[in-house]
């Protein structure tokens, strides 16, 4: 019998069976694609082929199969997790880092294709299967695979613990979210929270079986809370929970503790760099990505925050004056700042958030996002009923160009529910293949955390969540619109990592045009667009308290970037007091453990890299002002930014296919106009 009949996960050039996919299916299934792996590296070490063809092409296609078994089971565990997939995930993810240092340290198979670049064919290969094998070559050094062989068993004994430990911190985040919440019977504490929300706590109650009300640690609910309620003892209580998620503080303290987790992560980080020839783990990270060194981000940072800081410190201190003035708090606290800085943006701008939010009912953002990507790209998305998914709130999309041609495919999950990580993100569903007779479209994974519908009320969106939504698309386009067809090299993968942010960030901007919000917008209960006034307004307020997030930004890079390069020792709450003493002005409580529930870089992908949104932000700034020197939503414009970055990949670097775009180096002083930190010179 054909196994993908009997294990989903095997049917590897379709898309993935959700409905059919179980836990116990995932063993059989990594057994098979990595023994085919394992099979096809044997083999090119054997027969030490010299073309293309041979040396390179069976290899890539072993590794796409892994991906795509790999890329339904941790999407599930992302977005529909539980207790038997965790346990599925967690020994799987240990046989795949095992699998990979195994062919990644095999010097054999090293030596194959180092002796394929010395070839004449090489030579005349496309620049995209030559910068594929160039990458992988790379790869092979920084997985140790030149270290003596006590060298290269320590290093990748290392590795598989750095994934363990990066697994287990990710999930004691997921864990101590869900296990707190507030269970509130007097309607009164929830005073100043819009009907919406408290239909939210309402469900949320519901489903655990109480009456009233229930504030969770979800972020539509901590975000409601901070923002809204008026009861200034209920947003501390949030707030320290939240605070304090997976640490030795706070209301689980001990239970779902990362401190130990942070310092053996910190520690092998240390000893793997050490063992690769690096000074520090940022060395290390630095190697494939644009920055030069640590010294050149640092220096970077501390520019940037020192621009940002004076207007930082003015806007504290008019939320102070306002706060004591206007609201009667007289002791400003990290729990009051987001909401008396809502206040104080409505007293100033007269933008009311809950008024904004009536206008986006997620319905309508979603036919205006089909709309701008239309009117950008030329794209049409097919909603596909009979694409399985994973839960009610997923759906499928084929996207099609203007002759009608599928050229891609996206799913989209947008709404925050239990045992779903938070956050908001792009993953990879399947790679673009050209392969002999297989021909198969990229599709991306695009998910959100946004409040979910309720009896009575759609989910509504703030201003800011649109400009989330767009930030993920710019994502899934890198990924939707290769056309390189060689997969590790292909939309974000390969692309370096300082870069990454460059499409997202550009998306986002285009929030921030009256005729695409006009065409995003439609108040929930009339249908009508936003409101010229209210546009008017939310441009006003664009760049409210701008300096106080850029150096929040800069602070958690410096945390990031010192706490790696070791200078102020281990301990991250030194080091992130540190990297507050340099830039913050908000100084959370010493209780406040903020590193350990820092996601991105002891679970993610950012260690030693967090500066990189950044980094990226003065590309995407400069980028976009091409789009608003020829109109802004412009197709031309954006056939070229296609052609030149989206559609490139890894094929080139980064720093080039901006270039390209451009037509120039990208001008620091860009992120600066586009917070409001400096005027644009038009010369």
């Amino acid at each position: 019998m054909d196994e993908t009949m009997t294990n989903p996960l095997l049917d590897t050039l379709e898309l993935p069976r959700f409905g059919d996919i179980l836990p116990d299916q995932i063993a059989p299934a990594l057994d098979k694609v990595l023994g085919d792996h394992r099979a096809v590296v044997e083999r090119i070490v054997a027969t030490q082929p010299r073309s293309f063809a041979e040396a390179w092409l069976p290899l890539e296609r072993a590794d796409t199969a892994i991906t795509a078994v790999w890329s339904a089971v941790s999407h599930l565990h992302g977005v529909a997790d539980t207790p038997e997939l965790r346990a599925a995930y967690v020994t799987g993810e240990e046989r795949l880092v095992e699998n990979n240092l195994e062919v990644m340290q095999n010097q054999a198979l090293y030596a194959v294709l180092v002796a394929l670049t010395q070839t004449t064919e090489f030579a005349s290969l496309p620049d995209a299967d030559r910068v594929a094998v160039d990458h992988r070559i790379r790869d092979f050094v920084l997985s140790g695979v030149a270290l003596e062989a006590e060298d290269r068993a320590r290093f990748a004994a290392i590795s598989v613990e750095l994934s363990q430990l990066s697994t287990a911190f990710g999930n004691a985040v997921l864990d101590a979210t869900d296990a707190w919440f507030e269970h509130v019977e007097d309607a009164a504490l929830l005073a100043g929270i819009s009907e919406a929300d408290t239909a939210m706590f309402a469900d949320a109650a519901t489903a655990r079986g109480l009456p009233g009300w229930v504030v969770t640690l979800q972020m539509p609910s901590v975000s409601a809370v901070l923002t809204f309620a008026e009861d200034r003892g209920l947003r501390e209580r949030v707030y320290t929970a939240y605070g304090t998620r997976a640490s030795d503080q706070g209301p689980h303290a001990g239970q779902f503790d990362n401190s130990g987790r942070i310092a053996s992560i910190l520690d092998l980080r240390r000893e793997g760099a050490r063992l690769l020839g690096f000074t520090d783990p940022v060395a290390w990270s630095l190697a494939t990505k644009m920055a030069p060194d640590a010294a050149t981000v640092l220096a970077f940072l501390r520019d940037l925050g020192h621009r940002a800081k004076p207007a930082a410190i003015r806007e504290y201190a008019e939320l102070a004056e306002f706060a004591a003035d206007h609201l009667g708090i007289a002791a400003l606290q990290p729990w009051d700042m987001s909401y008396v800085s809502d206040r104080l943006r409505a007293a100033r701008y007269a933008v009311d958030e809950q008024e904004v939010r009536a206008y986006f009912p997620v319905d309508r953002v979603i036919a205006g996002w089909q709309q701008l990507l239309d009117r950008l790209f030329g794209i049409r998305l097919i909603a596909r009923a009979d694409v399985p998914v994973y839960h009610p709130d997923a759906c499928y999309y084929d996207v099609a160009d203007e002759d009608g041609a599928i050229i891609a495919g996206v799913y989209v999950d947008l709404h925050a529910r239990t045992g779903k990580r938070g956050g908001a993100w792009m993953a990879q569903a399947r790679p673009r293949l050209k392969d002999g007779n297989s021909r198969r479209v990229p599709v991306a994974y695009l998910v959100c955390n946004f409040a979910p519908k309720t009896d009575g009320s759609p989910s509504l969106l703030s201003h800011k969540e649109v400009v989330t939504f767009l930030h993920e698309t710019g994502h899934c386009l890198h990924h939707l619109f290769t056309r390189i067809d060689r997969p590790s090299i292909a939309g974000t993968n390969g692309f370096e990592w300082d870069a990454i942010e460059l499409p997202s960030q550009l998306m986002e901007d285009f929030a921030w045009d009256r005729d695409v919000l006009n065409g995003m917008s439609g108040h929930y209960q009339t249908g009508a667009p936003l409101t010229a006034e209210l546009f008017d307004k939310l441009l006003a307020a664009r760049r409210f308290l701008s300096g106080m997030f850029v150096v929040r930004q800069v602070e958690f890079a410096l945390f990031d970037l010192l706490l790696h390069l070791g200078t102020l020792g281990s301990d991250p709450m030194e080091v992130i007091e540190a990297a507050r003493e340099a830039v913050a002005v908000v100084r959370p409580p010493a209780w406040h453990r903020f590193p350990h529930g820092f996601t991105h870089i002891f679970a993610g992908g950012y260690a030693a890299g967090y500066y990189s949104y950044l980094w990226a932000e003065v590309l995407s700034a400069d980028g976009f002002q091409r789009f608003a020197e020829a109109g802004l939503v412009d197709r031309v414009t954006a056939a070229t930014f296609r052609d030149e970055v989206l559609s490139r990949g890894a094929s080139r670097p980064a720093a080039d296919s901006f270039r390209a775009f451009r037509g120039r180096d990208a001008d620091p002083q860009a992120i600066l106009v586009r917070h409001g930190l400096a005027v644009h010179d038009d010369r």
